[in-house]
């Protein structure tokens, strides 16, 4: 037993307001998580935990309700959230380039302090090491 149409598309979106609240109030903005170290530990791990607390919460509504569009609408919301928070914690702010997960993984300077050039010769990236 659906909801009719333009409820189940209002109620999908208050659900996706829902999991917007819970992934601005549980995790750091995303201007404070570019800034930080690459893959740092405790910013994924927030953003797994509230991943899984925004998708009981669709879950729940969606099963309450009986309705598939308030899963759908509210799913695509929490992996949308989830992707975005997850890139952010990946980018290097000093490259403005995400860093495959390996922090420090590429530094404009060597540990010597001398600059070292990757192979690739456009100067954008420096190896470490």
């Amino acid at each position: 037993m659906a909801l009719p149409r333009a409820t189940s598309i209002g109620t999908g979106l208050a659900v996706a307001g829902l999991v917007v609240a819970l992934f601005m109030s549980n995790t750091p903005n995303l201007a404070d998580i570019r800034v930080s170290n690459p893959a740092d530990d405790d910013i994924d791990a927030a953003e797994r935990a509230t991943a899984w607390q925004a998708a009981a919460v669709v879950a729940g509504i969606s099963l309450l309700a009986q309705d598939p569009t308030i899963f759908v609408i509210g799913g695509t919301t929490v992996i949308g959230m989830a992707w975005i928070t997850r890139h952010a914690n990946q980018v290097d702010p000093e490259t403005g380039r995400a860093a495959n997960g390996q922090p420090g993984m590429f530094n404009r300077y060597a540990p010597g302090g001398d600059e070292t050039e990757t192979a690739s010769g456009d100067g954008g990236l420096y190896a470490v090491g």
